[in-house]
Order: C-alpha cells, then sequence, then structure tokens
C-alpha cells in the first residue's frame, strides 16, 4: 500500500530539512561576511589609509626631514587631498600632524589640507591650542589662520571657537598674526558675546596707526558697544580684510567640480567659479552662495534651547521667522543672505547693524575681486552668470529699498574702464541706487560720477542717453522719498544703508547735492538734444525727469524750485509732436502750482525760499508761452529770442509772429486743418480748444487755466 502512493514531498516542515528561504538567507549573509572581510583587507592595504595611520601613530620628535617614510605617506596624502579631498578624520589627523611640527614640513602638510565635506571643529580648537606652545614658525602660524578663514563656513559648528574667543583676542598682539586675527575676529563676534565691552575697549586702547584690519573689527565693535568706543569711523571705509585663500583656491575648486557640490567659505570665496583660465584677462565668474552652511547635526535636528538661538538655514516659513525673529543666527557666508526672501525679511524687519555691516564687507569684497569687467574675453555664459547676480543685487536693493556702499564705491571704479554697453540695465540700475550721502566728497563725486557718465552720455547712442536719463531721473525720486521719509525738523537724519555709523546732514546739504543733480541732467540734456537733432523719444525722458523736478516742493515737502534750462525749454516749446508741447504745459502749470504754495508758506519756519533768479526764469517762460500760443506775440522784443528783421522779412512767411500759436504751431497744425473741415469757417475760439482738450491734452487745459 505504501509504495503506491505518489508522494512528491514532505507533508509536514521537518527541521532537519532546511528550507530554500533560510539556505538562501544565510548564503546572503555569508557573502556580505566575505564582502566586508575583503573591504578590510583592501582598506588595510589602501596606501591612504596606511598613511593615515601613520601620521596618527607617529611619535612625536620623529625627525621628518630626510625620512623617507614620511616622504611616502605624506605624497599618498597630497595625492588623495588634491584630487577627492581629505575627509574630517583626515583633516583632524594632518591637523593635529602639522601642528605638532616645526619646520618647513608643516606648511606643506597645511597647503594640502583640502576638506572634501566638513571641517571639525575639535580639530580647528586644538589646532589654536598649540599655536601658544611657541614652536611653530611664524609662517606657519599666519598659513594656518588662513587655512581657518579659508573654510570657515566648512567647520560643523562654531560654539567651540567661540568659547575660546578671549584666547584668540589675546594673539591680536602679535604684529604677523594680527591681520588675520582681526578677520576670525571679525567672523566669530556675535553680540551675544559676554566680553565683547572688555574686548573692544582693549583694542581702541591697543589702536595705533589706525590700521584698516584693526578699524574694521572696531567698527563692528562699535555697534554693539557704542558707548564704549568713542573713536570716529568712516561708515564707508577702505576694505581692511585681504583676500586669503590662494593656497587652497584651486584645490577647492578642483574637489568641488569632482564632486558636483559649492564649496563655501567665508569671505574668500564668494562665488563658485566655473572654469579657469590662463589668460590674464579676467571674466564674469559669479554665483551667489548657498545658505547651507555646515552646522553640526544637533543644530539640523533641533534649535538650541539653552542659547536661544536658531540657525536661519533651517526657517522654511514667514511664521517660522517671526517665531524666532530674535533669536536668528545668521550664516557666516553673508552672500547667502541675497539668495533667500527670508534672509531679506529679516534684515528689512530687524535692522541689524552688524549683519548689514558684514553683508556690505563681502559684497564689496565681491565687486571688487570677482566682478571682473572684460569686453572681449567674456564667454556668453559667464557674462549671464554675471548678469544674474547683478540682477539678484539689484533685486534685494528695490526689496530693501536702499544700496549698499560697496555697490556705491564700486561704481566709482567701474564707471571709468564701462563703455557704456556691457550689462547696461544692470549697471544703470545700480547707478539709480547710489545713496544721497554719497561716500566721496562733492569735487570728488564730480570726478568719479559725473565726469565719467557725461563722456559716455556724449559718445554713445540715443538708447544709452534715454537710459541714462531715466536713470537719473529714477535717483532723483529716491532721493526725494528719502526726504520725505527721513526728515526730522531742521536736520535731515538719513542712513540709507542702515550703516554702523549714524550719518546726518543738514537740509541745506541735502538740497546742495539735489541742485547739482538737476544741473548736471540740465547740461547733459541741453547738449544732448543738439546732438541728437532735438530727438522726440530723447526729448520725452527729459521732460519725465523734469516732471519729478517740478512737483518737489508740493509732492515731496522739500522747500526748493528748480526750473528748466532754455536748452530744455525752448526745444520742449517749437517740437513738432503735441505731446511734447502738451507735457511741457504740463510741467509749467505745476511749477505754478508749487511757487504758488511756497509762496503761502513763506512765513513759516521751513519756508521755501525760492531765489530771485529762479523767479525770473519762471516768469519769462511764462511770458513766452502765453505769447507764442495764446497771444500771437511771436519774436517780439523781450521774448528770449530775436531775429533781426530783415532775415525775418526774407522768409516770405506772411504774419510770422502768429507762426507758433494754437492754430499755426508745427505740433497742432494737422489739428487745426481737421478742425477746419469739421467745423463751420465762423466759430468761437473756445471751440477750438475744446477740440484739442478732448484729444487727451490736459496739459494745455490746466495751462490755459492758470494764464
Amino acid at each position: 500500500m505504501a509504495t503506491g502512493l505518489n508522494v512528491t514531498g514532505p507533508l509536514i516542515s521537518d527541521p532537519s530539512f532546511p528550507s530554500d528561504q533560510s539556505v538562501s538567507s544565510r548564503s546572503i549573509n555569508k557573502s556580505l561576511r566575505v564582502a566586508e572581510k575583503e573591504r578590510r583587507k583592501l582598506e588595510a592595504e589602501d596606501p591612504f589609509v596606511l598613511a593615515l595611520k601613520y601620521f596618527s601613530d607617529v611619535e612625536a620628535g620623529t625627525p621628518v626631514i630626510g625620512n623617507d617614510e614620511f616622504e611616502k605617506n605624506l605624497v599618498q596624502v597630497e595625492k588623495v587631498a588634491y584630487s577627492k579631498g581629505l575627509s574630517p578624520e583626515g583633516i583632524s589627523i594632518m591637523l593635529e600632524f602639522s601642528m605638532s611640527l616645526r619646520n618647513a614640513p608643516c606648511v606643506r602638510v597645511l597647503k594640502c589640507l583640502i576638506p572634501a565635506t566638513v571641517v571639525p571643529q575639535e580639530a580647528v580648537v586644538r589646532a589654536v591650542a598649540w599655536l601658544c606652545v611657541g614652536k611653530i614658525p611664524i609662517s606657519a602660524q599666519v598659513l594656518f589662520i588662513k587655512w581657518v578663514l579659508t573654510v570657515f563656513d566648512m567647520i560643523d559648528a562654531k560654539d567651540q571657537l567661540r568659547a575660546i574667543y578671549g584666547f584668540i583676542f589675546n594673539f591680536v598682539t602679535e604684529e604677523n598674526l594680527c591681520p588675520f586675527i582681526c578677520h576670525l575676529l571679525y567672523l566669530l563676534t556675535r553680540k551675544e558675546s559676554g566680553n565683547t565691552k572688555m574686548l573692544c575697549v582693549y583694542l581702541f586702547l591697543f589702536l595705533q596707526g589706525r590700521q584698516p584690519f584693526l578699524l574694521h573689527l572696531l567698527s563692528l565693535y562699535k555697534v554693539f558697544c557704542p558707548e564704549l568706543v568713542t573713536l570716529s569711523i568712516q561708515s564707508r571705509m577702505k576694505t581692511g580684510f585681504r583676500n586669503h585663500n590662494a593656497p587652497w583656491k584651486s584645490a577647492l575648486i578642483a574637489v568641488q567640480k569632482r564632486s558636483g557640490s559649492q564649496v563655501a567659505s567665508s569671505t574668500s570665496l564668494p562665488f563658485m567659479i566655473k572654469e579657469k583660465t590662463t589668460s590674464r584677462k579676467r571674466k564674469h565668474c559669479l554665483e551667489f552662495p548657498t545658505m547651507s552652511g555646515s552646522v553640526n547635526k544637533q543644530a539640523q535636528t533641533e534649535p538650541s534651547v539653552s542659547k536661544r538661538v536658531v540657525p536661519l538655514v533651517q526657517l522654511h516659513s514667514f511664521a517660522q521667522l517671526l517665531k524666532n525673529m530674535h533669536c536668528v543666527e545668521l550664516p557666516a557666508q553673508m552672500g547667502s543672505l541675497l539668495g533667500s526672501s527670508l534672509a531679506l525679511h529679516y534684515l528689512d524687519c530687524v535692522q541689524d547693524e552688524s549683519a548689514l555691516l558684514r553683508l556690505n564687507f563681502w559684497l564689496g569684497y565681491a565687486l571688487h575681486e570677482e566682478f571682473l569687467f572684460c569686453g572681449d574675453g567674456g564667454s556668453s555664459q559667464n557674462l549671464e552668470e554675471a548678469q544674474q547676480f547683478l540682477n539678484k543685487l539689484l533685486f534685494t536693493q528695490d526689496f530693501l529699498q536702499e544700496g549698499f556702499s560697496s555697490s556705491e564705491a564700486f561704481l566709482y571704479k567701474f564707471l571709468r574702464v564701462w563703455d557704456g554697453s556691457l550689462l547696461r540695465s544692470q549697471v544703470l540700475g545700480l547707478l539709480s541706487n547710489i545713496p544721497v550721502i554719497p561716500s566721496i566728497s562733492k569735487f570728488e563725486i564730480g570726478q568719479f560720477l559725473f565726469e565719467p557718465l557725461m563722456q559716455l552720455f556724449f559718445t554713445s547712442s540715443l538708447f544709452f542717453k534715454c537710459g541714462l536719463i531715466e536713470c537719473l531721473n529714477n535717483m532723483l525720486s529716491k532721493w526725494l522719498c528719502w526726504n520725505t521719509v527721513y526728515c526730522l525738523e531742521d536736520n535731515l537724519d538719513i542712513s540709507p544703508n542702515k550703516s554702523h555709523t549714524s550719518i546726518n546732514m543738514t537740509l541745506t546739504d541735502f538740497k546742495d547735492s539735489l541742485m547739482e543733480l538737476v544741473h548736471f541732467v540740465g547740461r547733459l540734456a541741453s547738449v544732448g538734444l543738439q546732438l541728437e537733432g532735438y530727438n522726440s523719444l530723447l526729448l520725452s525722458f527729459i521732460l519725465d525727469f523734469y516732471e519729478t523736478v517740478c512737483d518737489m516742493f508740493v509732492k515731496y515737502e522739500l522747500p526748493l524750485v528748480l526750473v528748466p534750462p532754455a536748452g530744455v525749454f525752448y526745444p520742449a516749446l517749437f517740437a513738432t509732436d503735441p505731446v511734447s508741447v502738451d507735457r511741457l504745459a504740463y510741467i509749467m502749470y505745476r511749477y505754478q502750482v508749487n511757487l504758488t504754495e511756497a509762496k503761502s508758506h513763506r512765513k513759516q519756519p521751513k519756508a521755501c525760499r525760492i531765489s530771485h533768479h529762479t523767479l525770473c526764469d519762471f516768469n519769462h517762460y511764462m511770458s513766452v508761452m502765453v505769447n507764442c500760443l495764446w497771444n500771437s506775440k511771436m519774436f517780439e522784443p523781450d521774448m528770449g529770442i530775436q531775429l533781426k528783421e530783415e532775415l525775418l522779412l526774407k522768409a516770405n512767411i506772411p504774419e510770422y509772429w502768429e507762426s507758433f500759436n494754437f492754430i499755426h504751431h508745427p505740433a497742432f497744425l494737422s489739428y487745426a486743418v481737421d478742425f477746419h473741415h469739421k467745423m463751420p469757417s465762423i466759430c468761437p475760439w473756445t471751440w477750438y480748444l475744446e477740440y484739442l482738450y478732448s484729444q487727451g491734452y490736459d496739459g494745455l487745459k490746466q495751462f490755459v487755466l492758470v494764464m
């Protein structure tokens, strides 16, 4: 019976017979163990791992000069460092070893410290401790501080470094280290630093010779402790910190390209450079750094509760920003703020003077050192990157409604070599944001701003002339808005850049600056119209400017009235297009309103004291317009335009004195003919005026009402 059963397999699972699943699982585990064993074997045989083990185990005092084993292992580390970068463990080992050396190899080891990801803070703190040993050559000490400045944003945390702030500060007295220590302190300084008051007083007493790097650090201390720093510091002084990244820059860029991630540094590498060129001509190679600065893992998971500090990179909404507004920690890479809307909201709401000071410093370096204006060597890609950079900068300035002093200083240098076409719209946009209180004297503003612009204006195309006039009109409008916002009783307190030093100017100084700008545009407009044959497009932009000028008293509450020069008034009056004449009529009407309003306020403390010359010019212009357009008394005595009687007779123009009235004016002649065909031959004069008004010439209507 049993033999007749067809049994294909066991009916009940027997533990003594392994299943296919368990066999497969044990096979996989065995494969993993074999792979792990093979990996460890290969790792043990890896020359780089052996080299790191050598440097971690080497005994103190081991000679390195002439040591073949040392040379072999260092070559292996350099090979990996310059190709892939060193891991955090490798950075810690090699930094510790380099700081223990006393001779030339120390510099060589420091130069190969190219991080692949982050730099452990503990390793930097231990290396700083080595500085007090006194056995490290001064050149190696300087190189170490330069390295810290270069990789500052790659350090995984800063709390321990700020904890030894006072220890680092002691090296300010070292002459060779002082410029670099000041730069490091500048990056580490926070308002919460408990010893800031003591240190700023010490630095103030130590300050000798007014070195730029000391002044730059002291300016930051003055923001936090203005009552202790009584030294007068210019708000827009020359950059005090230099570029320190030369030994590592090219290697960092190479590692960055291979890893595909951006390597950031505090100020030395403000942009990711796309390609290296052997040409001496510089190229546009600009990108804003990202805000994903290196922070420790604990900070990434949850904000610090004890210190009430929240890194800005952790905030992702405006609601979170409002909740943590007064405990935000800004990134060390200040350039990343310009690419974050939350960061701009923070700067606009909190008005953190130290943040704006550091941002100005970063931007000044970026514009002067990395924005490279080469007209014939830059590729289209590089120009596009430069355009995107400047557009983002313009967006930031428009968002904050103020310009940066560093961009102003850059423009004064850039205008000397600018051809007027390279990145025209962006440069003109930056020009319009120049603050009402320039960083240079009145004499220098004519030399560095007005003269270059005048040369470009007279030698460039019609479209550049129009763009420049529009730019100066925007500049004037922003100055007038600043006056409206910051005008305080008898003084004008304007801080366009919210800089670390309070800037005050009297109302008289502000009016003088405004008059210089208006007179400058008047000179450009008068000559530009002649050069371009009184082009209607250029005249339109010029009239836009004077529409702003004519309403300064009523609209902007500025006790100042300035009339256009004759080189603008007469071309507009005798223009062949009716729009220009209509706009001139509107401008004269607004002048009438402003002067009447100023006259009614002349007994008040802030009375608008108008010069006699301005009143004479306005009355003369009004008389000319009324006689030409209304009274038909062209070329009469005292009209400003004198032609000999013989010349007028030779022209064979009957009743030449009526050539520029509302009927015969070249701008309105076609309307007069059209009206003549539509209306009876005899009709009231007012009918023709109403016909002109119906065509949309409201400026003429308002002008006629005040004649």
